[in-house]
C-alpha cells in the first residue's frame, strides 16, 4: 500500500522552516525584520492587492500563540488531512484497480497513478514557494482546493488508465503539493519558539487522514459503488478543505526580492549534492512496502480485512516516529537520528516479503511505519547546516524537487520487478538495498558535514 508519508514531507519542511525560525535568530530576525518593513513601506499598496497584510515594525514580534495563530494551525492541519491524508491511501486504491477497475494492467503501470500523485505533493514546492515569497497564499490555497475536489468526484466517473493518471495522478497530486507548500510557509509567521509544536500539529493532521481515509474508502467500497464512494470522500474533504481556506492567513509582508528561482551553484557544496543523493536513493524504496504491504498480505492469504487495515496501522505509527524524530534531532543532531532511523526502515523493507502470517505483518507495519516516520519527519533538518541560512529555502526546495523524482520512478519500478518475477522477494531486495545505499551516503555527508570526524552533534 502506498502511504507515501507526505506526512515526511510535512514534517520534513517543517523541519527545515524551524532552522530558519529558531529562537538562537531570535535578535537578528527581529532586527532585519524592522529593516525589511521601512524598506517595504512603499510596497503597501500592493501587498493589499495581493491578500498580504503589512505590518508595522510594532506588530512584527511573531505572537507564538493566540486564537488567531491557533486557528491557522487548525486550518493548515485540516488542509494536510484532506491532502497528504488522502493521497497517503493511495494503497487502498492500488489494491482495488489491480482487482477490479484495471485488473488487465500490470502493478507496476497502476503504480504509476500513485507515483505521480507523491512526486506532485513535492515538485511544486519551488514554484509554489516564489507565489508565496510575492505574497501569494489564498487565492493558490483556493483554486487547490477546488481542484483537489473536482478530481475527486472525476476519479468516480474514470474508466481508463489515462483518466485515472489525469484526475487522481496530476490533478490530486497537484492540488495536495500546493496545500503542503502553503501550510508549511504560513505556519512560521506565527510561531517562533513554539514553531515545532505547531508543525507537530500540523503534522498531526497528516497522520490522522492517513489512518481515516484508509479505513474510509475500504469500508465505503466493502457497501458502495465505487463512484459512490469517492463523492462521499469527495464531501469529507470539502468539508476539511472549508476550515483551511477560512483559518490560513499570512502575517508578514512578502519580500521585496525573492531571487532566482534555481541556484546549480548550490551543488558545488559536494556535502549538499550527496545529502540531495542519498535523498534520491531513499525514495527509489521508501514507499515500495507501504505499496505493495496489504495486496502482499492477501495474497499470502492473510485475512483480506487485516490486510487492507495494515496501511492504516503504518500511517497511525508513523506519528511516534515524526515527533519523538524531531524531538531526538533536536537534541543530538539530524543526521544521528536519521541515519539509524533509515536503516531500520531499510531492515524492515527486506523482512516485509517473508512476513506471512498475522503477527509479523502487523509487527512489521508498526515498525516500518515509526521508523520510515523518522526518515520524512528530518530529511530537511541536515539541509540547514549545509549553506547561509539566507539561502535555506532555495536548499530544500532544490533538493525535495529532486527527490520527487525518486518518489516517482520507485514504485513503478518495483511493479516491474513483480511483475517480471512474480516475487514480493526481490521486490523486496531492490527497495532495501535502495535504502541502504541512502544510508551510506547520508553517511559520507555526515562526515564531511564534521569535516572529516566520526563523533559529533550532525
Amino acid at each position: 500500500m502506498t502511504s507515501h508519508h507526505p506526512e515526511h514531507g510535512v514534517a520534513s519542511a517543517a523541519s527545515s522552516t524551524t532552522f530558519a525560525h529558531s529562537p538562537q535568530n531570535h535578535g537578528a530576525e527581529n532586527e532585519s525584520t524592522h529593516t525589511d518593513l521601512e524598506k517595504n513601506a512603499p510596497h503597501a499598496d500592493a501587498d493589499a492587492e495581493k491578500g498580504a497584510p503589512t505590518v508595522s515594525s510594532e506588530d512584527s514580534e511573531c505572537p507564538d500563540g493566540g486564537l488567531k495563530a491557533w486557528l491557522v494551525v487548525l486550518g493548515v492541519s485540516c488542509g494536510v488531512c484532506a491532502t497528504f491524508g488522502f493521497v497517503n491511501a493511495w494503497g487502498i486504491f492500488q489494491a482495488y484497480y489491480e482487482t477490479y477497475t484495471l485488473r488487465t494492467m500490470s502493478p507496476s503501470d497502476i503504480a504509476w497513478i500513485g507515483s505521480v500523485q507523491y512526486a506532485l505533493v513535492f515538485m511544486p514546492g519551488l514554484a509554489f514557494g516564489r507565489l508565496f515569497d510575492m505574497g501569494y497564499l489564498r487565492l493558490p490555497v483556493f483554486l487547490a482546493s477546488a481542484l483537489l475536489i473536482v478530481c475527486t468526484f472525476l476519479t468516480a466517473e474514470c474508466k481508463e488508465f489515462w483518466q485515472f493518471l489525469l484526475c487522481q495522478g496530476f490533478g490530486i497530486g497537484l492540488a495536495s503539493g500546493t496545500v503542503f507548500t502553503a501550510a508549511a510557509g504560513v505556519v512560521p509567521h506565527w510561531f517562533d519558539k513554539k514553531l515545532g509544536l505547531a508543525f507537530a500539529c500540523m503534522a498531526g493532521g497528516s497522520s490522522i487522514g492517513g489512518t481515516i481515509f484508509p479505513i474510509i474508502l475500504k469500508n465505503l467500497i466493502e457497501h458502495q459503488s465505487f463512484q459512490w464512494t469517492l463523492r462521499i470522500t469527495g464531501f469529507i474533504i470539502l468539508a476539511f478543505l472549508v476550515v483551511l481556506n477560512l483559518c490560513i492567513e499570512r502575517r508578514l509582508p512578502p519580500k521585496p526580492k525573492p531571487g532566482p528561482f534555481v541556484n546549480l551553484s548550490l551543488f558545488t557544496n559536494a556535502t549538499y549534492t550527496i545529502y540531495t543523493l542519498s535523498l534520491f536513493v531513499g525514495f527509489l524504496g521508501l514507499y515500495t512496502c507501504l505499496t505493495y504491504l496489504s495486496i502482499s498480505g492477501v495474497l499470502a492469504g492473510v485475512d483480506r480485512d487485516l490486510s487492507f487495515y495494515l496501511l492504516s496501522i503504518a500511517n497511525a505509527t508513523s506519528l511516534l516516529g515524526r515527533i519523538g524524530g524531531g524531538v531526538l534531532a533536536d537534541r543530538y543532531g539530524p543526521f544521528n537520528v536519521l541515519i539509524p532511523g533509515t536503516l531500520i526502515t531499510a531492515a524492515m523493507t527486506y523482512a516485509w516479503p517473508f512476513a506471512v502470517t498475522k503477527g509479523p505483518l502487523v509487527t512489521v507495519s508498526v515498525l516500518y511505519g515509526i521508523s520510515s516516520g523518522v526518515f520524512v519527519a528530518i530529511m530537511a533538518s541536515p539541509l540547514s547546516r549545509m549553506g547561509k541560512l539566507t539561502d535555506v529555502g532555495m536548499r530544500v526546495g532544490m533538493s525535495l524537487t529532486l527527490m520527487s523524482f525518486g518518489a516517482l520512478a520507485g514504485p513503478p519500478i518495483s511493479g516491474a520487478i513483480l511483475d517480471h518475477t512474480g516475487s514480493f522477494e526481490n521486490v523486496g531486495y531492490y527497495a532495501g538495498t535502495a535504502l541502504t545505499l541512502s544510508v551510506v551516503l547520508m553517511t559520507v555527508a555526515r562526515y564531511r558535514l564534521l569535516n572529516g570526524k566520526f563523533l559529533g552533534n550532525a
